[in-house]
């Protein structure tokens, strides 16, 4: 019995008392009724009795108490009564709520028997009791106990040890500084506490009220997280809630379902670098060009795959292995540097800062019509043959009427004024004719074309100089529709 006393102490002691009514130096004053039942040898009937106890509190766990009982026992035998007087002092250890306040008690019982021959004797004992009070108000409670008595040594003349049984009910009033109790038990009197039903643990100002120093309705001593910024979303403990992971709490998160990985922003939104669509973190391909079609990677989608991204593609049918610009089209050459690739130039032997059309020729007549001197065409001395250097000029000719089919043509022959008159106009017909004849060999149809000889009538420099008479030996073409 003492090792199992040791051990409810022991627990009693270790383990918080929570939520008792705080009588902190206060007494306990009470009058009880009590029933026994002793031990056999004593050969004595169960019997009633009553008694007086005075406590007091020490802290809300911890008290004293001393307790008087007086009872007569009648023994088995008959006749008169024995008397039986018990003093005990003990130490208490409270548990329980303001209102049932449960307790252990254990301590030293003084067994004092007389008035009856054989019964005249006192008794040492050990003590151990579990009792509880019922308030029936902030100071008066119904208490109820059972007792067990142990004298490892009685001096009854029919025993070794005795033990005996006790069961008691009675009322206890409370007194003293009643100002000092605390039901809340937050370290501020009933009295003085503006805020009286704080929760147990919470940290309390002067006045008893809570304190919330990070705002997030978690009380400061029940707040395991007490520097949660303002407005985050708590959980029961007082830590923020970030549903989706990202770092930044509910409730300051102004994009509550950020994508697992992606990286926010202090608002708690995806930050997207380039720009694709694809949130930094899970975009695998974080530079994109500004404007590229991409992946559910973040990655460029290239379709025709020619090195530039669908979206900034501007020809995005490009065929396989066709070299391309930084536009996604083919990559243009222009050999004679007129400004028309050479896939489309028609004449592409221009010669430099000649004027153009869209086939890449010369342009040979412009709306007003002026004649076009073939410079470079020339012929055998005195004959209407072409000499050979005079068939590049005549092929970039043919090339820009063939490209403008519309064009209609006169070809005319020139000469210096050397010579007989009917000769020179033979001449300048015959040489008319042969460049007809070799425009009409590139392609030009013969009806766009009419040739005629004007011999030298028709100067446009002096023919007294070797200069002049070189510049009137000539072939002009003019626009005739």
């Amino acid at each position: 019995m003492r090792a199992r006393t040791t051990l409810l102490v022991f627990y009693l002691s270790a383990v918080p008392a929570l939520c008792i009514a705080q009588h902190t130096h206060q007494f306990e004053i009470g009058g009880f009724g009590s029933y026994t039942r002793y031990d056999r040898a004593f050969v004595l009937d169960k019997q009633i009795g009553g008694g007086g106890r005075l406590g007091y509190f020490f802290s809300r766990v911890v008290g004293i108490e001393f307790e008087m009982g007086y009872q007569q026992p009648t023994p088995y035998a008959g006749g008169n009564n024995a008397t039986a007087t018990l003093a005990s002092g003990s130490l208490v250890f409270n548990t329980g709520n303001a209102r049932n306040l449960l307790y252990f008690l254990g301590g030293y019982t003084r067994l004092e028997f007389g008035d009856r021959p054989g019964y005249s004797f006192s008794d040492n004992a050990v003590h151990g009791a579990i009792g509880d009070r019922l308030f029936l108000g902030d100071r008066v409670a119904l208490r109820i106990e059972g007792r067990a008595i142990y004298s490892p040594s009685t001096r009854f003349s029919s025993g070794n040890w005795a033990g005996h049984i006790v069961g008691s009910a009675g009322l206890s009033i409370f007194t003293g500084p009643g100002a000092l109790r605390d039901a809340d038990l937050d370290g501020v009197a009933d009295g003085k506490d503006a805020c009286p039903g704080t929760p147990t643990g919470a940290v309390v100002d002067a006045r008893g009220c809570p304190s919330d120093s990070d705002r997030d309705k978690v009380y400061n001593g029940l707040d395991a997280c007490p520097n949660t910024v303002e407005g985050a979303e708590v959980d029961a403990r007082g830590c923020p809630k970030d549903t989706d992971s990202d770092g930044v709490s509910d409730g300051i998160d102004k994009c509550p379902n950020t994508p697992t990985g992606a990286r926010v922003d202090a608002q708690g939104c995806p930050t997207d670098s380039d720009r694709d669509g694809v949130p930094d973190g899970p975009d695998q391909c974080p530079n994109t060009p500004v404007g590229a079609t991409v992946d559910t990677n973040g990655c460029p989608v290239d379709s025709d795959r020619d090195g530039v991204p669908d979206g900034i593609d501007k020809c995005p049918n490009t065929p396989a292995r066709t070299e391309v610009d930084s536009a996604g089209c083919q990559r243009s050459s222009d050999t004679d540097g007129d400004g028309i690739d050479d896939t489309k130039d028609k004449c592409p032997g221009t010669a430099a800062g000649t004027r153009v059309d869209a086939a890449g020729c010369p342009i040979l007549f412009t709306e007003a019509k002026t004649p076009v001197v073939l410079r470079g065409v020339t012929f055998e001395t005195g004959r209407s043959a072409l000499k050979p250097d005079s068939y590049t000029i005549l092929d970039i000719v043919a090339a820009s009427l063939v490209a403008n089919p519309g064009i209609k043509i006169e070809i005319g022959g020139h000469t210096d004024n050397t010579g007989a008159s009917a000769t020179n106009l033979r001449l300048s017909q015959a040489r008319a004719d042969a460049v007809r004849a070799y425009l009409a060999s590139k392609g030009v149809t013969p009806e766009r074309m009419v040739s005629k000889g004007y011999g030298a009538a028709q100067p446009v420099a002096q023919n007294t100089t070797a200069t002049g008479r070189a510049q009137n030996r000539r072939v002009e073409l003019r626009q005739t529709n």
